[in-house]
Parts: C-alpha cells; structure tokens; sequence
C-alpha cells in the first residue's frame, strides 16, 4: 500500500525589488527560476483603519510566456506558496498552450506573508475577507498597467488575467471576478465553497455518499455509533484501549473523536492526480466480516497514521483544540484558519445533530460545543458568541449572481459538494454559457486542476476541455 501525496514546498529566496526590463516583440532570453521569492508591498489595511504596510510574497513562472499572452493568477488560499503552484497545476498547461505567465500569489496571514508582528486577537482584526481580495487586487492592477514594477522579465502591460483556485482559494477566484471584473477577466473556480453554514454536518454527509459509492458508509455508520458507545460509557479503562487501538495517544474524548474523524477523510478515495500511480486502497478496503466494524474503523486509521508517518507528538498537537491559546507567534496555519470559522462563517463541521434523523460518519462528540467555546478564549471577549454565518452566506453568494466568465467545477465523490456551485441536486447558481457548472463524475475534490497525469478519469479531462475553450475566450 502506498498513499501518493502532493506537498507544496515554500521558497524561501527573496527579492527586494524586480528589475526593469524593456519591453519587446520576443520571449526574454533569460527566465527567473520559478522558485524565486518576490514581494510587494501592500496596506495593513486597505480601508483607512491601519496606514502601515507589510510585504506580500508572490512567485511565477514565466517559461511559456510571450509578449500580449495572459496572466494566470493563483491563490494556494489557507497555504504558503511554493513551486507546486507556479509549476504543477493545470494552469502551467494552460500557459504553456495561450504564451501565458503563470503567478502564484500568497493570502495574507499566511505562509511569509503576515501584515503583523503575531496572531493576537488584535493583530487578526485585519484579516477580513474585504481586505484580502484587495489586497489580490492591488497586486494585479499594477501587473496590468506598470508590470516592470512586479515582474523581472519583459510582460506586456493591460495583459488579459485569469484568476484560479481551487476549495475556499476557488472562492477567492469567484469573488475576485464578481468583485472587480474590470481586471480579472475570468475565473476558473475548482470545488469552491460558496455556500457557508453555522452548522455543517453536510460535509459529513457527503463523506457518507463518497463511501456508499466506495461500498461500505453502513458499516462506517455502524462503527461510529459502535464507538460512541464506548466514548459517552464513562469507562475511562475503555475509552483509553479505543483510543490505543487507534493508534492515538492519550487525548480528552473530544479531541480524540475529532482527530480520528480528519484523518480517516483524508483517506477519501484516491484518483487524484499526481506524478504517481493513485492508491487503489480506500477505508472501505479495511471492513472485513471477520472482525467487528469498530476494529475495521480502527485498523483503518491507525494504518493511516503509519502511511503518513505521523508522530505520537504530531497527533497530539493536531488535535489540540487550544492551538496554542498564548502562543500568537506566526506561521500557525491552524489559528488563521480557526480565526476565519470564528470571525466570518462558522462552518463548523460537525456530526449531525440527532434532531435530523440522519445517520452520523464522526462522532457525535464532535459538535458545536466542541468548536464555539475556543473563540473567544483565543481571539478575545469581542469576539461574537455566534458569528454571523448567514450574513456572510448571503452577501458572498449574492454578488455571484449573474456573473458571467466564471468557470464552476466539483467532483461528484468531492467531501465539499454540498458547499459547491453543484450540490446533490441542480446548481446553486445559473447554470449557464457565461458561467457554466461542471460536475465531474467520478472525481473527489478539485481534480481538474490538478497537473495532468495518465491515471487521469476522462471526465477530467473534459472539464478541462470545457475550461480550455472558456479560457480562449475570456483572454481574446
């Protein structure tokens, strides 16, 4: 068994400020290495609240490019930069076959790119949605009118640009078309997240489709209550074999629920593609009749743990739920994230309530008590008891109607169909030739953008046919 995984690495090369090169009718002779580190100054905040600066680390890729070809601009999102993304996307084939330049452009608060010192409460209030479109913004609009100011190699200003991402990146993408449509031509958005809940217990449900259509979301469903009734039992003796079966060290009952419920999905039936052959093994491989489902369950995740070779320590802190509540130091992808689900959407993903009548594929431990408490406890008594989830919901699914030059796609086994453009029936938004939605049979999650491979389904391979012919046009 082998588990083939995809780990973006941060370049840490870094550039003051990019030479200018005059312009010409030919590709330049000489291409910085895509793994150069560049950066760019943008406000703290952009909206008159804070008037100091910080520095925004891009890279790119610019092997393909020719004078009047495109600009792809590429958000990694909740992730630092690296090579995989100025170089192993599909956008990288799609600007090796429209002479396009390939940008791939960090979110604030992460990776290198911080606005401030820490992750106090106070330093985070700068993390809005509305400051970090803007910030993507401001970034392009100069690459458009004055890109000897961004870039080393010769591009030609008022460049066409396409926006790209996939997950809550991809809803980036979508927003920045919807938002500022005088400068991003179009937008290709994988598996985006575009309808946000307080309560999401839809994920896990999808998580429950992904392994009926795997064979075995009975069984899954049958092991979970199994273990509920050890972890709600109070038999401490109990829950501490469970918690050794599965290979976790010694946690609260909780965090333990919660830890074992992200590994197991990230098991989620392979198919992606990658520079090697997809494991052909799935969580449904481990359900055997001759042992119960809760041991196949534990079997599951604690080979899980062995593929990705993670630590007694490593688990210990990925299901610290405190994330380190005095520890405000940068570079905590976690706390950023955390922040998010505290100060804009919720999205909570949990078990579904027993209120619903729908069976569960986590355990009932992870619930909204689970996640709420934390946020005032880390980000400050201003934090808001409920954090407006509709609010959110509907002003950033509003704007995206009617939007034309946005290229929605989802697979149908993806865990986030349910927040996509394409749940389990119909579109959430109009379906249609100036904003298509695509759902790729057979595909988890964000697949089309993924760099092409042999191991490639053909449905794939379609949707990028489909977003090919979208792109030619957006860029004329």
């Amino acid at each position: 068994m082998r588990l083939a995984l995809t780990i973006p690495f941060l370049a840490i090369t870094a550039m003051a400020k990019c030479a200018v090169i005059d312009g010409g009718s030919q590709p330049p002779a000489t291409v910085p290495p895509s793994s150069t580190a560049y950066w760019f100054d943008q406000p703290i905040d952009h909206f008159g609240l804070n008037n100091g600066t910080w520095q925004q680390q891009y890279m790119f890729n610019a092997t393909f490019y020719k004078p009047g070809g495109p600009i792809y601009i590429l958000t990694p999102g909740e992730a630092a930069i690296g090579t995989y993304y100025t170089d192993k996307t599909y956008f990288t084939n799609l600007a090796e076959q429209t002479d396009g330049l390939v940008v791939a452009v960090e979110h604030r608060f992460y990776g290198q790119s911080n606005p401030m010192p820490d992750l106090s409460g106070p330093s985070l209030k700068y993390h809005t949605i509305e400051n970090t479109l803007e910030d993507f913004a401001a970034f392009i609009r100069i690459a458009k009118s004055d890109p000897d100011n961004v870039f080393p190699v010769a591009v030609s200003p008022n460049s066409k640009v396409v926006f790209g991402g996939v997950s809550y990146a991809a809803s980036i993408s979508a927003w920045m078309r919807a938002t500022y449509p005088n400068i991003v031509d179009g937008a290709w958005a994988s598996s985006p997240l575009i309808q946000y809940r307080y309560e999401n217990y839809w994920l896990d449900q999808s998580w429950g489709k992904h392994l009926a259509a795997l064979g075995c979301a009975i069984e899954m469903a049958q092991a979970v209550n199994e273990l509920d009734e050890v972890m709600f039992s109070g038999n401490q003796t109990a829950i501490d074999d469970i918690q050794a079966r599965f290979g976790s060290p010694q946690l609260a009952s909780r965090d333990f629920a919660a830890l074992i419920s992200a590994i197991i999905t990230i098991n989620a039936k392979a198919g992606v593609s990658t520079d090697f052959e997809p494991t052909q093994y799935t969580v449904c491989d481990f359900f055997d009749s001759s042992r119960s489902n809760l041991d196949s369950y534990a079997l599951a995740v604690s080979t899980l743990i062995d593929w990705l070779g993670l630590s007694q320590q490593a688990l210990t802190q990925m299901a610290d739920t405190t994330l380190g509540l005095d520890n405000y130091a940068l570079g905590q992808v976690a706390r950023v994230w955390y922040y998010q689900s505290c100060a804009w959407y919720g999205d909570w993903q949990v078990a579904a309530p027993a209120s619903t009548g729908l069976p569960v594929y986590r355990s009932r431990l992870v619930d909204l008590e689970y996640y709420t408490p934390n946020c005032k406890n880390k980000f400050g008594n201003h934090m808001l008891d409920r954090v407006d989830s509709e609010g959110f919901h509907n002003k950033w699914f509003s704007i995206l109607q009617n939007v034309s030059k946005i290229y929605y796609t989802a697979g149908s086994l993806d865990l986030w169909r349910a927040s996509s453009a394409t749940p389990r029936e119909g579109t959430l938004l109009p379906n249609t030739t100036l904003s298509p939605t695509y759902l790729i049979d057979g595909a988890t999650h964000a697949q089309d953008i993924s760099a092409p491979s042999e191991y490639d389904l053909d449905s794939v391979q379609q949707a990028r046919d489909i977003g090919n012919a979208l792109v030619r046009q957006w860029i004329l």
